[in-house]
């Protein structure tokens, strides 16, 4: 990937237009800097690349609630996930 550095404010114009790269690329920079909040935000704005990074986070985490909101929310990733982490405990 192309290391650009383009202001946020002109990514959130276009993502706000419905551009989904630009809206990635805002996911990104959030989870760069570990802003949750905006990635919660781009979640619920409809990113999936933002349900991907969030579902990292919970599993490195083994934040079993946070899997279950983003699940909640849509996430088949971090169902799948949520599930694997529960067999994973029962196993043991």
């Amino acid at each position: 990937m192309t290391d650009y550095d383009f202001e946020e404010d002109a990514l959130r114009a276009l993502a706000d237009e419905g551009n989904e790269t630009a809206m990635d690329r805002l996911a990104e920079l959030a989870d760069a800097r570990n802003d949750v909040h905006v990635l919660s935000e781009l979640l619920d704005e409809g990113n999936e690349h933002a349900g991907r990074l969030l579902t990292r986070r919970a599993v490195e985490n083994r934040d079993l609630r946070e899997l279950q909101r983003l699940s909640d929310a849509g996430s088949a990733e971090a169902d799948t996930e949520l599930e694997r982490l529960l067999n994973d405990g029962r196993q043991r």
